[in-house]
């Protein structure tokens, strides 16, 4: 009979190949099993390395995440910016495409161990969780993204960017000797970098479905320290002013001033995202948030029930230390208070500081910066957002996903300044009820969470930063 020539593979040799392809995909779906059962373990290793800041002592982890990379056969770099204040960075080559970061930090707060049930620095094991601080903020964060850093080194696959491994000291205390600090002294690290993600989201079972929350913007902190001057004297004769005197009142026009309520895009964005949730009035009323910021008493029920949800829609000023005399019965020449603001992210700082300087009221009394970010926003129409849905769709059935707003700031900001889209997501989903303790007492994250956690990071690398996706 005669020969054709078909350009269809014959189902002889397409068979042995699908079986190579399916054994290949298990293969691989079993090495990124080892990588997520290995986090819980990895996390408590971790969470014994003491880098409560201050002092920071960061290149202890450095020293824990970089004999990770290197038992991996992975080349990695390191940078003190003071001794002992270490980062830590590794690089996996791919194609032309923006690279990512994988970014957390390294330092964690401090933690009072009579308040806590079990020791801060113990990553101990009690119910299935892992207790430690900075089990959450952000070691947990950290090891879900390096075991998934390591599972695409070990994948093979081709990548379609260069992925960043990062991590860093200092960011409890504003990042000057970490991200910011890495900005100004290894720019190089960030030439081709388009993308990152960092601390600033997670998702919660919210009437029975998952909702995630990704950090898109921030409030942006305005610390300052208020000073006051005056003549000093004997406290057994009171003057008619004094610099306490003065500072007290400063204070209380500060902490009795309710600053304009405003919404703006990003935030009215959350509170439409999350109106679902929400019962009866308050549903409505997070729909249709511009009218409801001009109901005084809805608002003040609001600040009741949830701080948080008010405080996005405002600036505002806590005042949280105060300074004077050493000496019970010695009237100072100076007192002050500092104050930890915190802007929407439209507000002009120097507009702020000239309307403070009206509250106060006060020409003996000197404002003084300590510290201060620029604000920005990272736009969601972009394909690092489209790789996290569609990550989270695969692995949650009827997940939600809502650009957040946060109150609080992380290092994000610095990259956002150089115009790489930052956004703050985490891949742990936490229960209703499920109390975390996070910057408080008891901080630990289940067993489950780190390992779930880390598939889905795995996975959304894979969809994210190779040719093959999963």
């Amino acid at each position: 009979m005669p020969f054709f020539f078909s350009s269809t593979p014959s189902k002889f040799w397409r068979l042995p190949l699908l079986a190579f392809l399916i054994s290949h995909a298990l293969l691989s779906h079993a090495a990124n099993e080892d990588f997520a059962s290995q986090a819980p373990q990895r996390l408590q290793d971790y969470l014994r390395i003491d880098t409560i800041n201050p002092p920071g002592n960061e290149s202890r982890g450095v020293a824990y995440l970089g004999a990770r990379l290197r038992e991996a056969g992975i080349d990695f770099q390191t940078a003190e910016s003071a001794p002992g204040r270490g980062n830590i960075w590794a690089r996996l080559p791919g194609g032309d495409q923006p690279a990512l970061i994988l970014l957390h930090h390294i330092d964690v707060v401090p933690a009072d161990a009579k308040f806590w049930a079990l020791g801060p620095l113990s990553g101990d094991l009690q119910d299935d969780y892992i207790w430690g601080r900075g089990a959450i903020d952000t070691k947990g964060l950290g090891i879900t993204q390096l075991q998934a850093f390591l599972a695409l080194h070990a994948s093979g696959k081709r990548l379609n960017r260069d992925v960043i491994f990062m991590a860093t000291a200092d960011e409890e205390a504003g990042g000057l000797m970490g991200a910011g600090w890495l900005i100004e002294h290894h720019p190089e690290i960030f030439k081709d970098v388009g993308f990152l993600i960092n601390e600033g989201g997670s998702g919660q079972i919210t009437d029975g479905k998952p909702v995630y929350r990704v950090e898109v913007t921030q409030k942006v902190p305005l610390w300052l320290r208020l000073t006051a001057t005056d003549i000093p004297g004997h406290g057994s004769y009171p003057r008619p002013t004094s610099s306490v005197t003065r500072i007290l009142r400063a204070g209380h026009r500060i902490a009795d001033t309710s600053f304009p309520y405003r919404v703006i895009p990003a935030v009215r964005s959350l509170f439409t995202g999350i109106a679902e949730f929400e019962k009866d009035e308050l549903k409505t009323r997070f729909e249709h948030l511009d009218d409801a910021i001009t109901d005084a008493n809805f608002m003040a029920g609001l600040h009741l029930q949830q701080p948080g949800s008010v405080a996005l829609l405002r600036n505002t000023c806590s005042v949280t230390s105060m300074t004077g005399s050493s000496k019970i019965n010695v009237v100072p020449p100076t007192a002050s208070i500092e104050l930890d603001c915190r802007l929407l992210p439209d507000q002009n700082p120097e507009a702020f500081l000239n309307e403070l300087t009206q509250i106060i009221s006060d020409p003996n009394i000197r404002i003084e910066q300590l510290m201060g970010f620029t604000p920005a926003v990272s736009s969601i129409a972009t394909p690092l957002f489209e790789s996290i849905t569609r990550t989270l769709t695969l692995h949650y059935e009827n997940m939600k996903l809502v650009p957040s707003v946060s109150t609080g700031f992380t290092d994000s900001h610095f990259f956002r300044d150089l115009g790489i889209v930052s956004y703050g997501f985490s891949p742990f989903l936490f229960q209703p009820d499920e109390v975390t303790g996070v910057h408080g007492n008891n901080e630990r994250i289940s067993v489950e969470n780190m390992i779930k956690g880390t598939r889905v990071m795995t996975d959304f690398l894979f969809d994210f930063a190779t040719l093959e996706g999963r």
